[in-house]
């Protein structure tokens, strides 16, 4: 199971921490992502990580803003935004799989149930 917390509103610039924590003891074989979903627009994946740690994949919309981390002795995903833009308002979604390819792909087997960020000019 995977639950998101830590979304919310913010004005343009400012920054917000998302955080994902996973149950189970399985957590550090997973790699793990982050999505989102505008209204009217296709989920689009916005960061990804493997389940080390030691690689990262960012959408370019977001690089050099975003910084997707975990703590696989916490059992959670991390993701940093920071310089918020309006057009980062959506639901962003956790999302896990044992084949890291699978979230490169938009397909990964296991997703949370979302967190609102709105993000104001």
């Amino acid at each position: 199971q995977l639950v998101e917390s830590g979304g919310g509103s913010v004005q343009a610039g400012g920054s917000l921490t998302l955080s994902c924590a996973a149950s189970g003891r399985t957590f550090s074989t997973y790699a793990m992502g982050w999505f989102r979903q505008a209204p009217g627009k296709e989920r689009e994946i916005v960061a990804a990580i493997t389940s080390s740690g030691r690689n990262t994949y960012y959408t370019d919309s977001v690089k050099g803003r975003f910084t997707i981390s975990r703590d696989n002795a916490k059992n959670t995903l991390y993701l940093q935004m920071n310089s918020l833009k309006p057009d980062d308002s959506a639901v962003y979604y956790c999302a896990a799989d044992v084949v890291f390819i699978k979230l490169r792909n938009s397909n990964p087997g296991n997703w949370g149930q979302g967190a609102q960020v709105t993000v104001s000019s």
